[in-house]
């Protein structure tokens, strides 16, 4: 395994590998590597040949100085992650790397119109624009590839999406299931600031969602409703303010009229747990489609 400083270096590994047939898959992180970034590696590495992940703490998508400045880096620890699931190039610049002059403000970035604007890109403004931008400077030091994202976050697997097709960037965006805790709480490197007071109250998240899928599942195609299901189980968690709950189409990550008329339904909830703020997310199959689609496939093998 190869570990870079530079993006120069980095983007010279993977030109090499290509040039040699081989074929690239990118796992773009923060590092504090956990079994969820280890899920993306390994499938990463059953469908490439040349395997490469980038760790780097991006200061563009941060507003609040507390949480970047409690960011866990863990490099040591990644890079043996990194080593065990194969990875071939590792790419670990500094913030002067990524951003020359830093801390002078970054003249060029990528913004995302309407995706990212509402739930996250509300409750964090700037934040899916430091996203693009970095992602963007990967992709670029990449080149094609095909880029592994987890679901656990949507929004952000959603506006990264976008900003590659409308960009015709050479990159194929590659979503993974979420990787949760026996439990049911979604696995995030902010997870370790959680007391063990507050790492048990944070499963209401899990259970939040639960209940949504419940209630579209039992006919309920009303978003707000479904949304108001949600909000009061967080409700109900004395650890937990709620900071959102939404049932929306998952590639606008608008909030459809009627969820009869939406192509799919994505559940979104957001909370702050004592010092930490998380997310999470499922899908809600609506009973009807999900009928018509397992009649459809019984009807094919016959």
């Amino acid at each position: 395994m190869e570990v870079f400083e530079t993006v120069d270096g980095f983007s010279r590994a993977l030109e090499s590998a290509r040039a040699a047939g081989r074929t690239v898959g990118l796992v773009p992180t923060m590092g504090a590597l956990h079994a969820g970034h280890r899920s993306l590696l390994a499938r990463a590495a059953q469908e490439c040949d040349h395997v490469a992940a980038t760790i780097f703490v991006n200061p563009l998508q941060f507003g609040d100085p507390d949480d970047i400045e409690h960011y866990p880096r863990t490099l040591g620890a990644d890079l043996a992650v990194c080593r065990a699931e194969g990875v071939a190039s590792v790419l670990a610049p500094s913030v002067a790397e990524m951003f020359p002059g830093w801390p002078a403000p970054v003249a060029t970035t990528v913004s995302v119109a309407g995706v990212s604007e509402p739930w996250e890109g509300r409750a964090r403004p700037g934040h899916f624009d430091g996203v693009c931008t970095v992602v963007a400077k990967l992709f670029s030091a990449a080149g094609r590839c095909r880029a592994y994202f987890g679901e656990k976050d949507f929004q952000q697997l959603a506006v990264v999406r976008r900003m590659t097709a409308d960009l015709s960037m050479p990159v194929e965006v590659v979503a993974c299931p979420t990787v949760r805790e026996p439990d049911g709480l979604a696995l995030s490197s902010r997870n370790v600031r959680l007391s063990a007071a507050e790492r048990r109250a944070a499963t209401v998240l899990g259970r939040a969602l639960a209940a949504g899928r419940q209630s579209v599942a039992a006919g309920e195609r009303r978003p707000g409703a479904v949304a108001d299901r949600m909000a009061g189980v967080v409700g109900s968690e004395p650890l937990a303010e709620l900071d959102y709950a939404a049932a929306v189409d998952p590639a606008s990550l608008a909030v459809p009229d009627d969820l009869s008329a939406a192509p799919a339904v994505r559940l979104l909830v957001a909370a702050r747990v004592g010092p930490v703020r998380l997310i999470d997310n499922c899908d809600a199959p609506l009973p009807d489609r999900a009928l018509v689609a397992a009649g459809a496939a019984e009807k094919g093998r016959t």
